[in-house]
């Protein structure tokens, strides 16, 4: 696994209480593949709250995701629900929790907030 993902993980406790403002629980399993091998990450999910740990447990979503594929989720070089279109991950389950877990992931680079090129826009307008 790579860093960029280890540190991912490691930062979803303390991101919770930004991200996970909407009233949903469960747990999401999410297996990450290299082809050869394949880790088990459990994030359990409640308002304000995420708690991740590593193991088989059956989760009430899973979700299949090669590992670089991953690397570059947690980087902002992909988006979670188009990897899923075009089926280069599958998912199982509650799909509010994969909807809701997407939002851990930062924007691509460069992305802007559309509300503050607005208000630049203003100000260039005035």
């Amino acid at each position: 696994m790579t860093e960029a993902t280890q540190q991912f993980f490691a930062t979803l406790p303390a991101r919770a209480p930004e991200v996970l403002r909407v009233p949903v629980a469960g747990t999401l399993r999410i297996d990450l593949s290299d082809g050869q091998r394949t880790e088990h990450w459990l994030v359990r999910m409640r308002p304000g709250v995420a708690e991740v740990d590593q193991g088989v447990e059956q989760g009430d979503g899973i979700w299949y995701c090669g590992v670089n594929l991953f690397d570059r989720l947690v980087t902002g070089r992909a988006q979670a629900v188009a990897a899923v279109f075009r089926n280069e991950s599958t998912f199982l389950g509650n799909v509010m929790l994969f909807l809701v877990f997407r939002r851990f992931f930062p924007p691509p680079p460069g992305t802007r907030d559309p509300r503050e090129v607005a208000r630049e826009h203003a100000r260039w307008t005035r």
